[in-house]
């Protein structure tokens, strides 16, 4: 894998990234941090992971019926990412974009090694892509990420779980044995990949601020300013007079 980030290769955007266990709260960071990147008027893009539309329907069925093996896996993942790297991310970093991730290669170099796949394997699959300009660790109690996500929906996902390793029959137990393997990955890289961990057991307010200032330490933001407003949706763009008055009909405010 290429050992230097976006700036030391010199492209003009910076790329930030977050990681953590699930339920570990790191998507909720990141999207406040786009939120209030856009109302300070930076060029920010968000991405997250296995989201290209090159993969998804293949991923999201083989997730389905339970036929991914370890190797199936990561490679999918990885087809994924090289897609979002080549057609979304290089282009807005290379366009001067601040650029969020939620996740990045690091996610594929702790779940795949646990699930079985040589690390220096799947570190070779990702060899293409650079380092983050910044990367958030979200730390968070292995009990406090299960009932996070248990209060969005009734139950654990079968790989959520990691069911498909047969660590143990009942999906809790195996969802804090597979948690807890994917976590030491981490720790084992955060020295190397130099992470800025977070305790994601705090409340989300005060991790925020934290993360913000941490983005503005290391991130000249005056450099990534938009340069004019951002453009009017339609129904608010002006409209040449007509000669006939026209009854006034009032837009709907969600539009």
């Amino acid at each position: 894998m290429a050992m230097k980030t976006f700036k030391e290769l010199g492209y003009p955007g910076r790329l930030v990234a977050v990681e953590g266990l699930d339920g570990s709260g790191k998507s909720t960071q990141i999207y406040l941090l786009k939120r209030w990147l856009e109302a300070e008027g930076i060029k920010v893009y968000f991405s997250e992971w296995n989201s290209s539309e090159l993969v998804k329907s293949a991923t999201s069925k083989g997730k389905k019926r339970e036929l991914l093996t370890p190797t199936t896996f990561s490679l999918i993942h990885a087809t994924d990412f090289a897609d979002r790297y080549e057609r979304h991310l290089l282009p807005l970093l290379r366009a001067g974009y601040v650029v969020l991730c939620d996740r990045y290669v690091f996610t594929a170099f702790a779940r795949d090694v646990v699930r079985g796949c040589p690390p220096e394997w799947v570190r070779g699959l990702y060899n293409f892509a650079a380092l983050p300009d910044l990367t958030f660790f979200f730390k968070a109690d292995l009990e406090v990420s299960l009932q996070r996500i248990l209060d969005g929906r009734p139950k654990l996902k079968f790989f959520e779980a990691g069911m498909d390793l047969h660590l143990s029959t009942d999906p809790y137990e195996s969802f804090r044995i597979f948690q807890g393997r994917i976590l030491e990955q981490y720790l084992a890289m955060s020295r190397e990949f130099k992470f800025m961990v977070m305790d994601a057991n705090e409340r989300a307010e005060i991790q925020q601020a934290l993360v913000r200032k941490l983005v503005k330490e290391n991130i000249d933001l005056a450099n990534f300013k938009r340069q004019g407003p951002l453009p009017l949706p339609p129904a608010v763009r002006k409209t040449k007079k007509v000669e006939t008055p026209q009854p006034v009909v009032e837009e709907d405010a969600g539009v």
